[in-house]
């Protein structure tokens, strides 16, 4: 079902993928309604990924090009949006985020170069629970290494912009991700081994209203994050090694975390060896934290002092799912 409502000549799409989101829909759509460019420029594509809330009631209350398909999954909602739009310039949020009044025209600025065929905004919260603090400074993290960077090889949907006809040609995102992850990261990778130029605006922002906010959600998140890259990584192994936008800090602490723990079983089976490789391992693993503490201490003092656990944690979590995203890959050989 698709109700059509758009007139006049379009240049840009903005997609929006939602799946009962009846919580924050509403704020996403406001923000978009009230962009800084003409109305008449662009159009907001909603595709319902089989909502079963209140969702397509309050899409309702706003001019909006609606379709609903029966679930199969953000990138599948994604696409289908793509195949509807009529601008040639393409965007992508999400249905809990709130775009700032110019994130499209910051969205679209850099495409003023021909060679550019994607582009990649930035997070920010207004949330203020410690976990989704950290969660952001994460963000702020790579962001930094995005800037120092003339073409990047990752475009997050949360805030994303494509020259439609590359992303029609490139075939959209991998259906074969079902859920919101790393399905953005292997169409990037993609992009990028085709010699695509794509990079990052700061100045083009979203408000995240759900960074995770518990402990248990930040660590689900992460295992997943880790597992589905392992997928990824698979069809790109070079990607592996370096990339734009992971740190290498972030590596290491994953390594050297999880060498901590054959360092303890060679010890409880050989204790004359005493605890001197655990030490060692566990004073490389702190000193790969600093860079990370430094930038929390600049960004956010109030967080310092949690920062070394979330650290920790977030290695845990991550090393888990790429443990279990091999064990994984290995099964289907």
């Amino acid at each position: 079902m698709l109700t059509d409502i758009s007139c006049g000549k379009v240049k840009y799409s903005v997609i929006i993928p939602t799946y009962n989101s009846e919580d924050t829909i509403g704020m996403c759509l406001a923000a978009l309604y009230n962009q800084s460019i003409n109305k008449d420029e662009y159009e907001i594509i909603l595709v319902d990924d089989g909502s079963t809330d209140n969702t397509k009631n309050i899409v309702k209350d706003f001019p909006v090009r609606y379709c609903y398909q029966e679930n199969s999954g953000p990138a599948s909602a994604r696409n289908k949006g793509a195949g509807l739009a009529k601008g040639e310039i393409i965007l992508f949020t999400d249905a809990d985020c709130v775009p700032d009044y110019n994130w499209i025209s910051e969205m679209i600025k850099p495409f003023k170069d021909p060679e550019v065929v994607a582009v990649k905004g930035a997070y920010r919260t207004l949330q203020d629970s410690i976990v989704a603090r950290f969660a952001q400074l994460e963000f702020e993290e790579r962001f930094e290494m995005l800037k120092k960077m003339g073409s990047i090889d990752m475009i997050d949907t949360y805030s994303a912009a494509f020259k439609k006809g590359v992303f029609l040609k490139m075939g959209g995102f991998d259906t074969g991700f079902p859920v919101a992850n790393n399905e953005d990261t292997e169409l990037s990778y993609r992009m990028s081994k085709e010699g695509f130029k794509m990079v990052f605006n700061p100045d083009a922002v979203v408000c995240h209203l759900k960074h995770p906010d518990s402990i248990k959600r930040y660590a689900r998140l992460k295992f997943w994050r880790g597992y589905w890259r392992m997928v990824v990584y698979k069809k790109f192994p070079e990607k592996m090694v370096k990339d734009t936008y992971t740190p290498q800090t972030l590596k290491l602490q994953i390594i050297i975390l999880y060498c901590i723990i054959p360092v303890l079983f060679l010890y409880a089976m050989f204790p004359n060896i005493g605890l001197y490789p655990f030490l060692i391992m566990a004073i490389l693993f702190g000193i790969v934290l600093v860079p990370f503490i430094i930038f929390s201490l600049i960004k956010d003092p109030f967080l310092t002092v949690y920062t070394p656990f979330m650290l920790l944690v977030r290695a845990a979590s991550l090393g888990f799912g790429v443990f279990w995203g091999i064990l994984y890959l290995m099964m289907k050989r």
